[in-house]
């Protein structure tokens, strides 16, 4: 038998012999003691008996308290009034505090035992994250609630039982938070006589004091970390007057929604960039590499004209000409970017580097800066590997790529994630020999493996060279060519390349203008460590994009930069937290990859149960006119249930299709109403519904179905 099944019956055990207690204490007749009237009425007789049997009668008494507490029965409050009548203020208080906290205890572990695995199965993502806040300040929640006598202590216990709370913690919180109330309700009953029901026990001014007591530690949470930000400033003069309500540093996805939001509600706000607005999105990031896939993707359609009904279509191509139109591009969306746009919302844009001073001044180019609250919003920059000899090596990032004006014979991708996939496709189509080295064993780790091998299969019809469990040893050559001598499964693999592009991703930009110094913490991903709410360890100071993730993507920087800016120009009166709920992101290869919440690798390894349901795009009408059917929309749903946990969709425009999810999973929008819902024939979003429909096939009720076979034969006769 494993420990959770011994875990399970043991929890059950203690529930068995708590309610055999319990009918022991109700055959010998101790049951009266449950209500006020019976206890009143036989104050004299018990007290009496009590008298003659003191011991007996304590004993009693204390396995009859702790088996109402454990069942969570009724009357747990007559019995502690009952406790101060009959055995006084001391003893009373003694038998009550031991025994009520350890029938506590013993719900407790009946809920742990007997529902928490059942619901760690079902909703196992959920509570880790409970248990991750319960970790940090369970004790203090419990204590609130174990103090303030409003809230039911059968609850409670009960609840407590279905988190990580440590048994030990969840016994001395409860012996000493029931302590107040529990005292309060023993002296009651030393006055017994005076007691006409138990909504007498609490005056007003007495459950007001309760309340106070319980808030007591929470509002010790608040006041250490007033004092840890007070200390964090220690040595820091803080300016009396401000130039700026909010200075943002970095005028990339996350800064320019910053300053956008803060101009909006008037404040005033500056915006400092050393280098081109929009940074490495516009510039060299999400807007120059899909600008190039489309060509890529051009070209690979008019090679392959025959699928669409066309015998041969022949094409053009000068590789600088397709670099120049990623330049056009860019050039085209900048002014939504530019200094002048920003300038016209009301932004102060400064050009120059910045400089930390303090955590409310910052010098940019010799001129000193104050505002009440900083932004960082310094995004990434590609990261770059101690592999010997690439510092000797010339090679490319996915920032130095765009000056390319001649296609390599021979391209070399270091990384087989999306950044090293979408580009490694696109040179091929354009006639690059390229080769992809990848460490992993397989493509795109975040992804499903079904989905990463679609996506494998198609580059490799485009000519790509696979290389995955090759580890990278070091680099040779320091001209334009060289080779990359790889270890796979203990033997070297040499690979020579025209050039070498370095895609393992993207490092914070976090030194060099102040932070260190400042001595804001950097945590072990090497980003700027901040709260739920973006703030750092100097409240004042926010972090938003890339520069502090945990997911670098365009569309979470702006999202992360609304909570930075309201947080910032809100304190310290009001706060949110950044929800990281429901993120979707895409892969932009051939075919798309794009994913919201759940995978199914994700549900196994932590093993969540889930209902996976499936639609492949190949019965999708539009698709197969588009000559676009390879792929598939994937759906995670709770088992039984239309809730959806996740989804992942494989093909031509999957990044649009997910949108559908997003929104769902975002507003608790389950499958049934989104087969529900029309979606305009023929288009590819009518995938999503056929694959709801596929889940409610799945999840017909079989019985009702039954029974209407046989109704409708009954009408035909």
């Amino acid at each position: 038998m494993d420990d959770r099944a011994f875990q399970r019956r043991w929890g059950w055990l203690v529930l068995l012999l708590a309610i055999s207690a319990l009918l022991w204490a109700w055959q010998a007749g101790l049951a009266d003691l449950l209500t006020l009237e019976q206890l009143k009425a036989r104050q004299a007789g018990l007290g009496e008996w009590v008298g003659q049997n003191r011991w007996l009668a304590a004993g009693t008494f204390f396995l009859v308290y702790v088996a109402v507490a454990a069942t969570s029965v009724p009357g747990a409050a007559v019995l502690t009034i009952a406790a101060g009548a009959l055995f006084g203020l001391l003893e009373g208080t003694v038998l009550v505090s031991f025994a009520s906290s350890i029938g506590a205890s013993l719900a407790f572990l009946v809920a742990r035992f007997a529902l928490r695995e059942r619901l760690r199965a079902r909703y196992g993502e959920r509570l880790k994250k409970i248990d991750a806040g319960i970790a940090v300040d369970g004790w203090r929640y419990l204590l609130t609630l174990r103090l303030v006598p409003v809230f039911p202590f059968f609850l409670v216990n009960l609840l407590a039982g279905l988190t990580a709370l440590p048994l030990r913690t969840f016994y001395w919180v409860s012996q000493l938070g029931m302590l107040p109330a529990t005292v309060v309700y023993v002296y009651a009953g030393t006055q017994l006589a005076r007691i006409d029901s138990l909504a007498g026990v609490l005056s007003p001014g007495l459950l007001l004091a309760l309340l106070l007591l319980g808030a007591l530690p929470l509002l010790a949470k608040g006041f250490t970390a007033w004092l840890a930000a007070r200390r964090v400033y220690r040595g820091h003069r803080k300016p009396r007057r401000f130039d700026y309500n909010v200075l943002v540093i970095g005028a990339g996805s996350a800064g320019l929604v910053s300053a956008y939001i803060a101009a909006t509600v008037k404040a005033r706000v500056g915006l400092v960039e050393k280098d081109a607005m929009g940074g490495d999105c516009l510039n060299t990031g999400c807007v120059p590499s899909k600008a190039l896939l489309r060509t890529a993707r051009l070209l690979a359609e008019a090679g392959d004209s025959q699928r669409y009904g066309v015998r041969a279509m022949s094409a053009e191509f000068d590789f600088a000409d397709a670099m120049e139109r990623v330049q056009q591009v860019i050039a085209r969306i900048a002014p939504h970017d530019s200094v002048e746009r920003y300038t016209g919302l009301g932004v102060e844009v400064i050009t120059g580097a910045a400089r930390v001073l303090s955590p409310w001044e910052v010098e940019v180019d010799g001129q000193r800066l104050s505002a009440r609250s900083l932004i960082i919003a310094t995004g990434a920059r590609p990261l770059v590997p101690p592999i010997p000899g690439l510092d000797g090596a010339h090679y490319l990032t996915s920032d130095k790529l765009w000056g390319l004006r001649e296609l390599p014979k021979r391209l070399l991708v270091l990384g087989g994630g999306p950044i090293g996939c979408e580009l490694a496709q696109a040179f091929a189509r354009f006639g690059s020999e390229v080769t992809v080295v990848e460490m992993a064993q397989r493509l795109l780790g975040r992804e499903d493996a079904d989905a990463a091998e679609a996506v494998a299969r198609q580059l490799q019809r485009d000519g790509v060279h696979l290389a995955t469990g090759h580890k990278a040893s070091r680099v040779q050559g320091s001209g334009a060519g060289g080779r990359l001598v790889c270890d796979h499964d203990g033997a070297e693999v040499v690979f020579e390349y025209d050039a070498l592009l370095v895609a393992l991703g993207r490092s914070a930009n976090v030194e060099g203008f102040g932070l260190e110094e400042l001595g804001v913490r950097i945590n072990e991903r090497k980003t700027i460590d901040a709260d739920p709410m973006l703030r750092t360890n100097f409240p004042n100071i926010l972090v938003c994009g890339d520069v502090t993730g945990p997911y670098q993507f365009t569309h979470v920087a702006s999202h992360q930069a609304w909570y930075a800016t309201v947080n910032a120009l809100l304190a310290p009166w009001w706060s949110f937290k950044v929800d990281y709920r429901v993120i979707p992101w895409a892969t932009f290869t051939d075919p798309e990859v794009a994913r919201v919440g759940l995978s199914e690798d994700e549900a196994r390894e932590q093993e969540i149960a889930v209902e996976v349901t499936r639609y492949a795009l190949d019965g999708l009408d539009r698709a197969i006119a588009d000559g676009a059917d390879a792929g598939f929309v994937k759906v995670l749903t709770a088992p039984g249930k239309d809730r959806i946990l996740g989804a992942t969709i494989v093909g031509a425009h999957a990044s649009e299709m997910l949108a559908e999810f997003v929104l769902a999973m975002k507003h608790g929008i389950g499958l049934n109403k989104l087969l529900g819902t029309i979606h305009v024939y023929p288009t590819f979003a009518e995938a999503n519904k056929h694959v709801a429909g596929n889940w409610k096939r799945a999840n017909a009720p079989a019985g009702v179905l039954r029974w209407a076979k046989r109704y409708f034969a009954w009408r035909r006769g």
